[in-house]
């Protein structure tokens, strides 16, 4: 049996433990538990940085009252959530739209990027999330650097999350005006709270560059005007959305860019020999919390980019499982 129909048929085995939910949710678990685990063995806190945030609504007089009241000043009352996006996601039930996922993003992506790079290489470790990020705009600083004349002034970060794509792309461009779309409020929330703590940390850089502004809208939709940014990037966000979503944000990301400008995707790699050799079980667990995982594996991004309108996009290895993905839109 070849590479690829045994690859076939162990996805389809796959797909179908899952669709039992009584094991759907055992992996949801079992998957949620080895990631915290991972988390305190490497010296990511997880479960104390997390309580800190919480304990954080305490100084309003009762739990949450703070996080509560910004997410109130923060939520667009207008937005209707696309239904792929109130699934579960990551073993929460309620997906993106809660403060436990909000809370956690941040220590999750350090545990889960951890072991990325092989040991004995400096970015293994605690090191693995800011290498992964450092990897992508590197490729992005090299690629921009040959097909335009200046750095980009406006940016919007696509599914910003908690803002830690937002706060590198900031360090990566100081001058830069940051637009940041996100479609959780609470991540918005916990966002807007890093953003000031960062400022209150006394860092020159982060005094020096202009402040972020934060949108609650899909990344489909954003409401931004046309022509409005010279790069729109979109980090670890495509494994999570269906092959429709993708496309369409790929179209708005189009709408969104000035002739010149790009669009960057920076995610998993489908052809990485990390997912290639993958054991089954690892990737069960994988996919129990990434519901539209086969979907992204499956689409063609050069030809979604090139029918949205993009030149042939430039697709580059940015770590041992990511690729970064840019394309250009042309200038007439």
């Amino acid at each position: 049996m070849s590479a690829i129909a045994t690859s076939v048929m162990t996805s389809s085995v796959i797909n179908g433990l899952l669709s039992i939910k009584p094991l759907a949710k055992f992996a949801k678990s079992r998957a949620r538990t080895m990631m915290m685990d991972r988390a305190e063995s490497l010296g990511v806190y997880w479960r104390d940085e997390v309580r800190t945030l919480e304990l954080r609504g305490q100084e309003g007089g009762g739990i949450n009252a703070i996080w509560e009241a910004e997410l109130k000043a923060i939520a667009n009352p207008n937005i209707t959530y696309p239904e792929y996006y109130t699934t579960s996601f990551h073993a929460y039930e309620e997906g993106n739209l809660g403060w436990l996922p909000a809370m956690e993003v941040d220590v999750a992506a350090r545990a889960v990027h951890a072991r990325i790079w092989p040991e004995g290489d400096v970015r293994a470790g605690v090191k693995g999330d800011a290498g992964l990020r450092a990897g992508y705009h590197q490729v992005l600083r090299e690629i921009l650097a040959e097909t335009s004349a200046a750095a980009p002034k406006d940016i919007i970060d696509l599914g910003a999350s908690a803002g830690r794509s937002t706060f590198t792309l900031q360090e990566t461009f100081p001058t830069a005006q940051l637009i940041a779309v996100e479609l959780s409020p609470y991540f918005i929330a916990v966002a807007q709270y890093a953003e000031r703590q960062r400022l209150s940390s006394g860092s020159r850089l982060a005094e020096a560059t202009p402040r972020v502004r934060w949108v609650h809208a899909p990344a489909e939709a954003t409401g931004l005007p046309s022509h409005s940014a010279d790069l729109v990037s979109a980090c670890l966000v495509f494994h999570e959305l269906p092959a429709m979503a993708a496309c369409d944000i790929v179209t708005e990301a189009y709408r969104l860019v000035r002739p010149g400008g790009h669009f960057a995707i920076m995610d998993m790699d489908p052809q990485s020999e990390t997912f290639m050799k993958m054991p089954p079980y690892v990737l069960t667990l994988l996919k129990s919390t990434e519901p539209y995982l086969d979907q992204y594996f499956a689409l063609d991004m050069s030809e979604t980019f090139e029918r949205a309108g993009f030149l042939t996009p430039r697709i580059v290895s940015s770590s041992p499982r990511h690729r970064a993905i840019v394309g250009q839109k042309p200038v007439a």
